[in-house]
């Protein structure tokens, strides 16, 4: 089915929307799916304990809930986004919430720690047609007005997430001391009830699609689809779990992905248009800054809490108490420069900011004072905060408008690369025990990293560019801007 046809019903079959403004009754669903897998990994950062001992499980056994929830997610995410930009937002938003609500309830009566992990898988895909869904509305509805939705609108779904992240681990405690673990994973219930009534009732219904039999599994490419998954799986389980004795791991990975990149190129409708993305080199720098920018941050988040609890003698109350500037400057550095739509310079003062959060880290000891430890979380809050927004921003600019959800699902698909690489190298910087020298080999590492982010934005170019005219008419036809490759 042409995406133009469901654009078309988009625009046609939304009763009582504005013509020339945003769809504020949008934003309620947008938002609620955007949150169902961050607060799900905020969540369960406070309920492994309680897990492990309910079911007399080791921490490397409990790692896998989280594991879980990371692969099905990374593997979902693009191929959600592709069936969203064939099929529009609403029957997947829809289903994905159902498998959510589904997921929570088998994790909430499961007997033991298998049954629990595949929750998490089923969780992990079920939230994965949230944000997807959101970005391909903010563009559906730029097309229907003739314009760019209100910057607004993406700093809602950036401010919405960073929030989900704040108040997630204290939500876990609440709701273990109230059920024990399991409402953790019930919690999910109610959520997926609400969604799916904001979604039957507010999403726009896409015209219902014409063709042949056959024809679906051919426009979704499901070989493609499952080559993906194929390269992706066994490098996300390296990544997790670096071995000398997994060396085949790789190599299944580099294989996989020859075969992908031969299936794609011949494809009538490929999954991910390589030929299109490869010409696209602005959109692939924005993923490549998204691993960068995510690894920094998740180091610093999983490396920091240990090393506060083992290194400085914190309780993990405290420590995560230490946290909290970091996510609070985070949310009101995306509040008040939302609205701003240049996005080169908030990358620029992004990997500017990470690199001196990375240089604080290094003066950190053992006897460091307490406002040390919260001026380095608040460091590290101004470029997550700017780095959040903006890397949604310019995939929502530089993306095909065609391949939106796809796209969308791809920036996830590399931020759980980025915290997977960030897991990594925490456990080979702290694997001895989390003390002041693993901890500053990990933040030479962090630096690293935030010196590579900056150089590849200020090698980009294109930025210059992206996002900063404002559009006032209708956008040229998507054909225009790349092959329609049979679509």
């Amino acid at each position: 089915m042409n995406l133009r046809t469901v654009r078309s019903a988009l625009r046609t079959r939304r009763p009582g929307a504005p013509k020339d403004a945003f769809d504020r009754r949008l934003l309620a669903p947008m938002m609620l799916g955007a949150i169902l897998n961050p607060v799900n990994s905020a969540i369960l950062a406070v309920s492994l304990v309680p897990i492990g001992a309910a079911f007399g499980a080791p921490p490397a056994a409990t790692a896998w809930l989280v594991s879980a929830l990371y692969l099905a997610t990374a593997i979902g995410q693009p191929v959600v986004g592709r069936l969203i930009d064939l099929q529009g937002p609403r029957r997947l938003f829809l289903a994905g919430t159902a498998l959510t609500g589904i997921a929570g309830l088998v994790g909430m009566l499961a007997p033991n720690l298998g049954v629990l992990i595949a929750a998490r898988v089923l969780l992990g895909f079920g939230t994965c047609a949230g944000y997807p869904a959101a970005m391909y509305l903010v563009r559906s509805e730029a097309d229907r007005t003739g314009r760019d939705s209100p910057a607004a609108v993406l700093t809602a779904l950036a401010v919405t997430t960073q929030t989900v992240a704040v108040i997630g681990p204290s939500l876990g405690g609440l709701l273990i001391g109230l059920g024990g673990w399991r409402t953790t994973l019930a919690v999910n219930i109610p959520l997926a009830l609400a969604g799916l009534y904001l979604g039957a009732r507010r999403l726009p219904r896409s015209a219902p699609p014409q063709r042949t039999r056959g024809s679906l599994a051919t426009e979704l490419d499901l070989a493609g689809m499952a080559l993906f998954a194929a390269a992706l799986l066994p490098l996300l389980l390296f990544l997790m779990h670096p071995s000398a004795e997994d060396w085949y791991l790789p190599a299944v990975t580099v294989l996989a992905a020859a075969c992908f990149a031969r299936r794609e190129s011949r494809a009538a409708n490929p999954f991910i248009d390589l030929r299109v993305l490869g010409g696209n080199l602005p959109l692939i720098a924005t993923y490549i800054r998204a691993l960068l920018a995510y690894t920094v941050a998740y180091a610093f988040l999983y490396g920091c809490t240990q090393w506060m609890q083992e290194g400085r003698g914190l309780t993990a109350p405290q420590a995560g108490l230490a946290q909290l500037p970091l996510f609070g400057t985070a949310i009101v550095v995306s509040a008040v420069t939302g609205r701003r739509r240049q996005i080169r310079g908030k990358l620029l003062a992004g990997g500017l900011g990470q690199i001196a959060a990375c240089t604080l880290v290094l003066l950190l000891g053992p006897h460091s004072p307490l406002w040390l430890l919260l001026v380095v979380a608040l460091a590290f809050g101004i470029p997550q905060g700017l780095n959040g927004l903006a890397l949604q921003s310019a995939v929502y600019h530089q993306a095909h408008p065609e391949r939106i959800g796809s796209s969308a699902g791809l920036l996830r698909t590399f931020s759980y690369l980025g915290a997977i690489v960030a897991a990594a190298a925490t456990g080979a910087c702290l694997g001895q025990g989390a003390d002041t020298a693993g901890l500053h080999q990990l933040a030479r590492f962090m630096l690293a990293a935030a010196v590579l982010y900056l150089l590849v934005t200020v090698a980009d170019r294109s930025l210059r560019q992206t996002g900063a005219p404002q559009r006032d008419t209708p956008a040229p036809p998507a054909a225009a801007a790349a092959p329609s490759r049979g679509r």
